[in-house]
């Protein structure tokens, strides 16, 4: 089952979020301040973050959070897929397709997009097999 992030889910939320921040697929490493402040913006409803938890018989198998924006180059509005993490014993059951089809039936006309590390080849090949496509670009960014 895929469901809204809740209050209750706040503490396995955010060790879930120590795991991948701290993994080769992300590159910063984020901080407590930084997971406690998102998962505080996907339960209070704030306008461009919103959280998901992918559950089953009560045990949490992983979070999902997408930021909402416009893309230009695309036209359309864009749903950025933040962050995407699932616990290794429940990998390869295809709960990140699942999340896919479940935000392109919530979300018909936006835009999906997700970063990968090249080097994260398994996410690649996940995210290949649902339809995304590499855009060649380098992302840069500023605080």
């Amino acid at each position: 089952m895929i469901r809204k992030m809740r209050l209750q889910d706040k503490e396995e939320v955010v060790e879930m979020m120590r795991g991948f921040y701290t993994s080769p697929a992300v590159h910063t490493n984020g901080s407590e301040e930084i997971y406690l402040a998102d998962v505080e913006n996907c339960i209070n409803d704030c306008p461009y973050l919103e959280g998901f938890v992918f559950e089953e018989k009560g045990n949490i198998q992983g979070y999902g959070m997408i930021a909402k924006s416009f893309s230009t180059e695309f036209g359309k509005p864009c749903i950025w897929i933040e962050d995407l993490f699932i616990k290794e014993e429940y990998r390869k059951k295809g709960i990140s397709r699942d999340f896919f089809e479940m935000l392109k039936n919530r979300y018909p006309n936006h835009l999906l997009r997700i970063e990968a590390e090249e080097e994260n080849e398994r996410a690649v090949s996940v995210y290949k097999k649902a339809g995304f496509q590499i855009l060649p670009y380098l992302e840069l960014y500023k605080e």
